[in-house]
């Protein structure tokens, strides 16, 4: 338990941006908690979980991490041997074990049908970058959010390094082994099977679990309501 108010720091997963938090930014805010929505580069596991851990080093106090799908994989690297990390909230996000990878993890049950949706391009430094096809978003993402504001998202949807999808994580021992963790997720999640949500939230030992019934893997945008809930449990659960 901590003295101080943790800061909560919002971190979005591949195909998204940091605007994909505004409904739960805003509901944090009002409801008086500190909240930054960190920009993740999503060019590779190890650099973008360094540029969480500086956003973490220049924050005065403690932190909790929320990630948002490939956002977890993120959290769940930077936060290990961070003292300054309170608490991890998993938000349809991948909670890894050392050595598994994003892509790995995400054929491990049947369900996903993200692969069949994706588009590449070269990118000058090695490899390709993936990005969701306009035509394939709406559904595969975001079927719970209207046709035009999908079409907004998929507009302003960040690539990511096939390299970052499917590097394994680094950390011997992943933060949710010490510290506590929340899962919120969705039943109708077309990029990261239930059935894996299930086994990560068992395996991390999660303080609460959260099954949202017909939601959608955008869930910071469609139920902006039911994540806000589970961060300011994990804020409280965490404040002394």
């Amino acid at each position: 338990m901590i003295n101080q108010r943790p800061t909560v720091l919002l971190v979005h997963g591949a195909f998204a941006e940091s605007a994909s938090w505004t409904g739960v930014v805003e509901q944090l805010q009002a409801s008086g908690v500190p909240v930054i929505a960190v920009a993740n580069p999503l060019r590779s596991l190890p650099g973008d979980a360094a540029y969480l851990s500086d956003v973490i080093a220049a924050v005065d106090g403690p932190v909790v991490l929320v990630g948002h799908s490939y956002g977890g994989m993120v959290i769940t690297e930077a936060a290990t041997g961070h003292d300054k990390v309170s608490g991890l909230v998993y938000v349809c996000a991948f909670a890894p074990d050392h050595g598994e990878s994003a892509f790995e993890l995400s054929t491990r049950f049947p369900g996903s049908t993200l692969g069949e949706t994706l588009t590449a391009r070269p990118v000058t430094t090695g490899g390709v970058e993936l990005a969701i096809r306009p035509d394939a978003f709406h559904h595969q993402f975001a079927a719970d959010t209207s046709a035009a504001q999908a079409a907004v998202m998929s507009a302003t949807q960040r690539p990511v390094t096939e390299i970052a999808l499917t590097t394994g994580l680094p950390t011997d021992t992943p933060a949710w082994r010490t510290l506590p963790s929340w899962f919120v997720y969705s039943d109708q999640d077309l990029c990261i099977p239930v059935a894996l949500h299930r086994q990560m939230a068992d395996r991390a030992g999660a303080k609460d679990v959260r099954e949202i019934a017909g939601a959608s893997h955008a869930l910071t945008v469609s139920q902006p309501h039911a994540v806000t809930t589970a961060i300011l449990d994990a804020v409280d659960a965490v404040t002394a």
